[in-house]
C-alpha cells in the first residue's frame, strides 16, 4: 500500500512535496491579480529576526507575512524591511482558467519525516527534526496576456525558532520576473528580468536541480559542529547570476560543509 506521501507527489518533479485541491488543502481564488486570506499558521515561523503567526499565498507567485500583495511587476529587492516577501517567481500569473495554487500545512505524519530528512541532508550540522512544514505551489500556472506557464513550491519548515525553506522549481516559461527573498537587512535574489528563467529548473545552491535551501531563523550567527562560525549578516543584500553558480558557496553550503570564509 502506498503512503499518501507517495500518492502525492508532483508528477512535474520529485522535488515537490504534496500539494493540490485534495481534502485538507487550501486553493486559492480563480481571480487575476489577487491573495488568500490571513492563513493562520499552526506554528510560528521565524524569519531572519521576526516571528510571525499569518501568512497570505498571492498568486502573482509570492508570499507575504503582513499584509496581502496582489502587485504583478516585481520592485527592486532592497532590504529596508518595507515589504517582508519570500518570492519564488514574482510575476504577471493568472488562474482563472488553467493552473493550481494551493497551500496545506502539517504538524504531523510522513511530510515531517521527509522535511527532517531533506534539511539534515542540506544542512546536517544542524541535528534537525520537523515539527511544522508549510507548502506553497503554484502548479501550470499561466502567464497573463502571455504565452508559457509556470510551476513551482515554497516549503516553509520549522522547530521552534530554527526555521528554513526550500524552493522547487518545475517548468518555467520565459517571463519577466524576481526570484527570491527580501526583509530588513535581508536579501537574496536567485534571478531577476534579465536572467533566463527557464533555468530555475536546472540550476541550486545544493548540488540538487531545481532546488534552493536556506536557514532563515533568528540568529546573526551559527556555529557549527566543527567548531567553524560565521555570520548570517554575509549573504544579506546577495545577488548571483547563473554564470556564478558553480563558485557561489551560499549560507546552505556554509552550513552544510562547516566551511569559513576564504
Amino acid at each position: 500500500m502506498h503512503s499518501v506521501y507517495a500518492e502525492q507527489l508532483s508528477p512535474l518533479s520529485d522535488l515537490f512535496y504534496p500539494h493540490g485541491t485534495e481534502k485538507g488543502y487550501g486553493e486559492n481564488p480563480r481571480a487575476d491579480d489577487v491573495s488568500s486570506p490571513a492563513i493562520e499558521l499552526k506554528s510560528p515561523f521565524s524569519f531572519f529576526g521576526h516571528t510571525y503567526s499569518q501568512i497570505y499565498v498571492n498568486n502573482n507567485g509570492d508570499l507575504t507575512f503582513k499584509l496581502e500583495l496582489t502587485a504583478y511587476v516585481p520592485k527592486p529587492f532592497v532590504a529596508d524591511g518595507t515589504t517582508t516577501i519570500i518570492a519564488p517567481l514574482w510575476t504577471d500569473l493568472d488562474n482563472r482558467k488553467e493552473g493550481v495554487i494551493s497551500h496545506n500545512q502539517y504538524s504531523e505524519g510522513s511530510v515531517l519525516l521527509r522535511a527532517t530528512q531533506d534539511i539534515n541532508r542540506y544542512f546536517p550540522k544542524v541535528n534537525f527534526t520537523a515539527s511544522w512544514v508549510f507548502v506553497a505551489t503554484w502548479d501550470g500556472v499561466p502567464y497573463y496576456n502571455q504565452p508559457g506557464k509556470a510551476s513551482f513550491q515554497v516549503v516553509l519548515i520549522s522547530r521552534g525558532t530554527l526555521s528554513f525553506m526550500l524552493i522547487n522549481y518545475g517548468p518555467i516559461d520565459s517571463t519577466t520576473h524576481k526570484a527570491g527573498y527580501d526583509t530588513f537587512k535581508h536579501s537574496f535574489e536567485i534571478t531577476s528580468t534579465n536572467s533566463n528563467v527557464s533555468k530555475l529548473s536546472s540550476t541550486s545552491n545544493v548540488n540538487v536541480p531545481g532546488r534552493w535551501a536556506f536557514l532563515v531563523n533568528q540568529g546573526s550567527s551559527y556555529t557549527t559542529t566543527s567548531g567553524k562560525s560565521f555570520s548570517l549578516n554575509s549573504v544579506q543584500h546577495s545577488k548571483y547570476t547563473f554564470g556564478d553558480l558553480c563558485n557561489l558557496r551560499t549560507l546552505a553550503q556554509l552550513v552544510s560543509y562547516g566551511s569559513d570564509f576564504q
